[in-house]
């Protein structure tokens, strides 16, 4: 990696443009620069990967990732390098201008990017000072070099060079003196340059200023601008409070046309004006310049500052470019204007991936400054943060200020409002205290103009999907499915893809619990369908590990291990965890546990399954409003333990449980297997019985086949070989239609269902394809000590395995080795790979048979006694 850093002016970007333009680069360029206060890491990231993906040719297949409102970071850094990976020849990553990215996020984030280039990268960064980034590593190890301003500075003898390159004739003690008073400054000889060209006395002209870079540079930017002609000079002036500038804009602000020819003019005289994309149709000025003019236009033209900054604001809202407009109204010092832009776009801007643009845009208002509007902006960007209790007390103060506003807008207000109290309520695990109190989001938002339309439809969609995703959360099936339908057509239809990932993510869970409350012959058929037609739009737009896709993910991993698919459910959950890796609340966490669980519960892995449903249950008691699912995780937790053989613990937090909850169905089962294990069958019929009559309340049949399972270890327990497989029957009879397998495993029901006459069952099909799985799930019954591992295990990997059968999670292994947790992953998901192992404890294991570690009792850190 090489840095290049120097003040402005010293000639970085035109060191870069040389070097890159040398005959024989022997690599790709994958060039950024970075926008000016870039202060949105999304922006940053999907700009740079644009770039590698540019050289690359990986964009030839699919599109950039779009924008997302929840910005998962390490997921495209992650990205970024596996497509620097794949590529087929070495890149050189440029990043210019580096010091303009102010988001601590994504500077954190790019040390991570930088600390694992893959070996035929090589990056580059230019800045005008040095960036908080992290990489003594890479300096130690002698694989950084640094560019500083004292190796930019011009000799001598290059200035004369220059001077002879630009045509200017002086003599040698002129170029001396020219260097001494510049002190070799690239941008100071190069304005020196364009001024001394054609001047009528140029040894004067050398001999007339001197001083520091900033004295320098402004004396020669004021003698190149007096040589302009007076209408390039208005324009330079007018149009120098922009970033970006273009004709139209420009003939805007100056009052006249011909804007583009001249700003054509300029970049082709290299007058520190340079375009911005291939058409030439915008451009920017070099910093030096854009500074310089500012100054000069609040000395000469100090009234027509705001009035400018007014009328690009006008042109900016005019053009859709919100962002713009707002900065510009900030700029013009109408901060109600400002403050009213800002909260009415907030869920657009939102939408459109710019939450942290906005979170910058909100930072810009005074401090103390009176405007209500931005309570509701404030909520969403604590919200982001999870910052419940802040976010509650703003929108109790939007809420109070929606009611002094007009009807339409009260109105809109109000839908934006209660769709971030649905959200707040969503990570709170309160959805049943709030849901009632939103029930008006149902009706569309009206709206006068056609922006206000087009606000309101974001609104409402926004608003379906919320109330969608809230009641199926709290099982109110019909109107969830109804609410996340409509939500998704209406996001169709609006060109917001991100909504219409979302209800039709959340579609796929809703469904799995109303078709599963009967058996059917296609409900978890057609939830899988659901979930791979939601994942497959989030994949076209680049979403298939961002949160919004997270519920289509972890609920497809949980029909598979219903189905007894029990690899496919882990390669879907591992997909789920890469999706979760920024905070989402309380709910699709509870499904990524439990469907851990199921999974480990399912191949007999039952300490594994025991740490996941308490996590899971952990999370369910936070949501007040899915007493349900919360069942559902204490029944799973407690039959485990008692299956682990600890029925007094399981029989202890039973006792604790309140009668509603005690009553349902899922715990009825639990308290079988609990009397199954202290050796009492007959108590574990009495428990099953209000669910085999059908009138203990269940969350979906496959409570009840569950519990026709138990019926039948309990018959045979008692000798009742007749009842015994008349209860396996009926639970075959209802796993039928779905062709569920899970049941059978978790119960233990193997001998129950091989005892079971062939000759007399009506499910041999499904019978003999369970009892495949269950074979297959059963501890491994031939010893593979014998056989070495696929492939062996490297010095890192090696190092990294000792640490296994610690108690030490994965940062802290990174810790204790020096290396990235992301170092860690890699070497962990590689010994499982070679070690032909799923999980920590089996790793271990295994690599005691072979030796690669000691035995229990002689290794140093403590053994693993518990689940992984």
């Amino acid at each position: 990696m090489t840095i290049i850093s120097a003040p402005a002016g010293s000639g970085k970007t035109s060191l870069l443009r040389a070097w890159a333009g040398r005959p024989g680069q022997p690599s790709q360029l994958a060039a950024l620069q970075v926008q000016r206060d870039q202060q949105d890491a999304q922006q940053f990231w999907l700009a740079l990967l644009d770039a590698v993906r540019h050289v690359t040719g990986a964009n030839s297949g699919t599109g950039l990732p779009a924008a997302t409102p929840y910005f998962n970071a390490p997921a495209m850094v992650d990205r970024v390098l596996s497509e620097l990976a794949d590529a087929r020849s070495s890149i050189t990553l440029v990043i210019d201008d580096l010091h303009e990215l102010t988001s601590p996020e994504a500077l954190a984030q790019l040390t991570r990017l930088l600390t694992d280039l893959p070996l035929h990268v090589h990056a580059i960064l230019t800045t005008r000072h040095d960036v908080r980034l992290r990489l003594h590593q890479l300096r130690l190890a002698g694989e950084l070099a640094e560019i500083r301003a004292a190796d930019l500075r011009f000799s001598e003898c290059e200035t004369r060079e220059l001077l002879d390159a630009s045509g200017v004739a002086l003599s040698a003690a002129g170029a001396a003196l020219l260097h001494q008073r510049t002190e070799g400054w690239a941008a100071g000889l190069r304005l020196a340059a364009i001024s001394l060209a054609g001047h009528p006395d140029p040894e004067r002209f050398v001999a007339e200023f001197s001083g520091s870079d900033r004295t320098v540079a402004e004396y020669l930017l004021a003698e190149m601008l007096e040589r302009q002609p007076p209408d390039v000079q208005d324009l330079l002036l007018r149009t120098s409070l922009l970033d970006r500038i273009n004709g139209e804009l420009a003939d805007l602000l100056t009052g006249r046309p011909g804007s583009e020819r001249i700003l054509l003019d300029l970049e082709d005289a290299n007058a520190f004006v340079e375009s911005l994309d291939p058409e030439r149709a915008w451009f920017r000025y070099h910093h030096l310049l854009a500074d310089f003019l500012r100054l000069e236009l609040r000395r000469t033209l100090p009234a027509e500052v705001l009035v400018l900054h007014r009328r690009a604001a006008e042109w900016f809202i005019r053009q859709g470019h919100v962002v713009n407009a707002i900065r510009h109204t900030q700029a013009a010092g109408d901060w109600p204007d400002a403050a009213r832009l800002l909260a009415d776009h907030s869920f657009s801007l939102t939408l459109d991936g710019q939450a942290q643009t906005m979170q910058a845009l909100l930072r810009a208002f005074p401090p103390g400054a009176d405007h209500p509007e931005l309570a509701l902006v404030r909520a969403m960007g604590d919200l982001a943060q999870g910052r419940l209790d802040e976010t509650a007390a703003h929108l109790a103060v939007a809420e109070a200020y929606a009611g002094t506003t007009p009807p339409d807008r009260r109105r809109r207000l109000g839908v934006a409002i209660a769709s971030l109290q649905l959200a707040l309520a969503r990570r709170r695990g309160d959805l049943a205290g709030v849901i009632e109190h939103v029930r008006f989001l149902d009706s569309p938002v009206t709206g006068q103009s056609d922006e206000d339309i087009a606000q309101g439809s974001d609104l409402r969609a926004v608003a379906l999907m919320n109330l969608g995703t809230a009641e199926a959360w709290t099982l109110g099936l019909p109107d969830a499915e109804r609410h996340l339908r409509e939500g998704a057509v209406l996001a169709q239809e609006i060109g917001r893809p991100y909504l219409e990932v979302g209800c039709l993510a959340q579609l796929g869970f809703a469904y799995i619990f109303h078709g599963a409350a009967m058996p059917k012959s296609d409900a978890f058929a057609t939830t899988q369908r659901r979930c791979r037609e939601a994942i497959a739009l989030a994949e076209r737009y680049g979403w298939g590990t961002e949160p919004v896709i997270a519920p289509a993910l972890v609920t497809l991993a949980g029909t598979m291990a219903w189905l007894g698919e029990f690899d496919e459910g882990e390669r879907w959950l591992r997909r789920t965890e890469r999706a979760l890796q920024t905070d989402t609340g309380p709910d699709i966490r509870l499904l990524l546990h439990q469907t851990a669980g199921i999974l480990h519960a399912g191949r007999g892995r039952r300490h594994e399954a025991l740490e996941e449903f308490g996590a899971a249950e952990d999370l369910a008691a936070q949501l007040e409003g899915s007493q349900a699912l919360a069942s559902q995780m204490t029944g799973w937790l407690l039959a485990t333990q008692a299956r682990l053989g600890l029925p007094g613990e399981a029989r202890a937090r039973l006792a604790a449980l309140d009668d509603e909850r005690a009553s349902s169905g899922e715990i009825r089962n639990a308290r079988a297997v609990i009397c199954l294990a202290e050796g009492d069958p007959a108590g574990a019929l009495g428990a099953l019985h209000d669910v085999l009559d059908g009138t203990a309340p269940v969350l979906g049949y496959t409570t009840v086949t569950e519990a026709h399972l138990l019926a039948g270890l309990a018959h045979r327990e008692l000798g009742d070989q007749r009842a015994a497989h008349q209860a396996a029957e009926r639970a075959l009879a209802l796993a039928e239609s779905d062709r569920l397998v899970l049941p059978f495993a978790i119960t233990g029901s193997q001998e129950l269902l091989e005892a079971l006459p062939r000759h007399q069952t009506a499910h041999a099909a499904l019978l003999a394809d369970i009892l495949d799985v269950l074979h297959g799930a059963s501890p491994a019954a031939k010893d593979r000590s014998s056989s070495p591992p696929a492939e062996e295990l490297s010095a890192g990997e090696l190092r990294v395995l000792r640490y296994l059968p610690t108690n030490l999670s994965r940062p802290e292994i990174a810790g204790e080795l020096s290396v990235s947790p992301n170092t860690v992953n890699a070497h962990i998901r590689s010994i499982y790979a070679k070690l032909q192992v799923r999980d920590r404890s089996s790793a271990v294991r295994r690599a005691r048979e072979l030796r690669l570690l000691a035995a229990a009792g002689r290794t140093r850190s403590p053994a693993v006694t518990g689940p992984w």
